[in-house]
This record gives C-alpha cells, sequence and structure tokens, in this order.
C-alpha cells in the first residue's frame, strides 16, 4: 500500500518526493483507517457511495451494537486490515462528537491505539 502523507493539519504532503508517502508500512493502513472513518457516507461528490454510513447507521436512534458493527465493518473493509484488536466508541452528547479508539492488525504488522473523532 501506497498512501500520501498527511500535514499535522490534514493537508496532503508535497514537495519531498518519495518522503511524502508511507509505502507498505502501519502508518499507512492507520491513516487510511482514519480518513475512511472521518468520510461521511455520500460525501464525496464523485462516489457518493463511499463513505461511512453515520446518518444510517450509527448517529440518532441507533443502538451501541448497531453502531460499533458498522464502524467494524468499514475498519475491517479497509485495504490491508487483516483484524481489529481493540475497539471503542463513545459519544458524548454534549459535544456531539464521536470518538473511535481501534488498533488494528494489518499486513506490516499490528498498530498502536489510535482515536478517530468525528
Amino acid at each position: 500500500m501506497r498512501y500520501r502523507k498527511l500535514s499535522p493539519t490534514g493537508d496532503y504532503t508535497f514537495g519531498n518526493g518519495q518522503a511524502d508517502f508511507y509505502k507498505d508500512q502501519v502508518e499507512a493502513v492507520i491513516q487510511s483507517v482514519k480518513t475512511r472513518l472521518l468520510l461521511w457516507l455520500g460525501e464525496f461528490f464523485l462516489d457518493v457511495e463511499e463513505g461511512t454510513p453515520y446518518l444510517q447507521g450509527v448517529i440518532g436512534k441507533h443502538d451501541l451494537l448497531t453502531r460499533e458493527n458498522v464502524i467494524r465493518k468499514r475498519i475491517l473493509d479497509t485495504e490491508d486490515v487483516t483484524g481489529i484488536t481493540n475497539f471503542t466508541s463513545i459519544i458524548d452528547p454534549d459535544s456531539r462528537k464521536l470518538s473511535i479508539s481501534v488498533s488494528v492488525s494489518t499486513i506490516y504488522g499490528n498498530t498502536d491505539l489510535f482515536e478517530v473523532t468525528t
């Protein structure tokens, strides 16, 4: 897997040739999982079928099991992910934010716990 690195502000990095990419590394898979979880279903105008179905299966009247199954499936469908080794999700009703903490096993090795907040 080859994946362009993101800057600390979430923009693509440019100007450093191959150093701007993760290649066959755990970090590439982590970034892929993060960006897939941050993309909402229907948000990308070139492919409205791509994205995490937050409105359809995560937020609102959906229970914990439904929510976690939708998120787990999205993670497991990420290229080069072979399994989930640690997973929690918490919705903060005050801030209306969903925080996902996850570590995954990949074809390149296991990841440390990382967090995605939407």
